[in-house]
């Protein structure tokens, strides 16, 4: 499984992705809550392991900022906090778990396997992407704007496929490249720019609220 570590306690995190990666795992490490949310909403995890109390944003925050966006990515949730409300709330977030410090590794273990069981069980193959008054089906390859068709050329349905599927984070460059152009160099040019230009004309160009935004200077975001 891929596993996402997000906690600020240097010696905390070192242990899990230590014991997790011994296991099997294949970890990742974010130290505050901003770099989390950053993290979790840019790349496909199988559970995610979250310190409540982070810098940046709190961990019941992230999951909720995640679950708002439909990320359902499976989350535990690591607090001190420990009473019936404070697990109850965890849980109410968004959390799918919640263990309470200190906990021992072996529980930690078998509580992310059986949220990675339990994720690989549920269907994988999502047909319809929505965000906002935006919808994309998969199947049949259209894309509707407050119910109006909006004609797109395979690359631009590709593009803004991979935008949808990270509706409210910023995707880099970098990551268009890649997972768009399948492009693991780069390839100097502006092809990620004129792509863009053309698909916000078709998607935003006739609505009073645009949903491509340009974050300068790192890519952009499809916000609903």
């Amino acid at each position: 499984m891929r596993v996402l570590v997000i906690e600020d306690d240097a010696q905390a995190a070192a242990f899990l992705v230590k014991g997790l990666t011994e296991s099997g795992h294949v970890v990742d490490h974010a130290a505050d809550g901003k770099d989390g949310l950053f993290m979790a909403g840019a790349e496909n995890y199988d559970v995610l392991v979250v310190d409540r109390m982070l810098p940046g944003r709190d961990g019941l925050s992230l999951v909720g900022v995640l679950r708002a966006t439909g990320n359902q990515t499976p989350a535990l949730i690591l607090s001190a906090l420990g009473s019936v409300d404070d697990r109850v709330q965890g849980l109410r977030a968004g959390g799918d778990d919640y263990l309470t410090k200190p906990y021992a590794f072996s529980e930690l273990l078998a509580r992310v396997e059986a949220l990675g069981r339990r994720r690989a069980a549920e269907p994988s193959v999502r047909t319809r992407l929505e965000a906002g008054d935006l919808e994309m089906d998969l199947l049949a390859r259209t894309v509707r704007r407050a119910g109006r068709p909006i004609e797109l050329l395979p690359r631009e349905f590709r593009l803004l496929e991979y935008l949808m599927r990270h509706a409210g984070s910023v995707v880099t460059r970098t990551m268009l490249l890649e997972n768009v152009w399948d492009y693991h160099f780069d390839p100097q040019t502006n092809v990620i720019d004129v792509h863009v230009a053309r698909l916000r004309q078709k998607i935003d160009r006739d609505f009073p609220t645009p949903m491509i935004h340009t974050v300068r200077g790192v890519g952009y975001s499809l916000r609903a």
